[in-house]
């Protein structure tokens, strides 16, 4: 089961420790993470990759989808 998390307006390190929480929850399933900026961006797929994870990024809007799986 893939879950979403929705960091939109937050500001880092919000989005990176949201996001790892739940990289840790689904360990072996695919996350969707959403932020609003370059920055948090950037920081969630170090991060993910630091975790040992593939990040596949999709801009949608104004916005950005991070794929992460194992």
């Amino acid at each position: 089961m893939s879950e979403l998390v929705d960091c939109r307006g937050l500001s880092c390190p919000e989005p990176v420790l949201l996001a790892r929480q739940a990289i840790q929850r689904e360990a072996d399933d695919t996350l969707t993470v959403i932020v609003s900026n370059a920055v948090a961006r950037d920081n969630v797929t170090r991060t993910a990759r630091a975790m040992g994870r593939q990040v596949k990024v999709e801009e949608e809007g104004e916005d950005f989808k991070l794929q992460i799986s194992k």
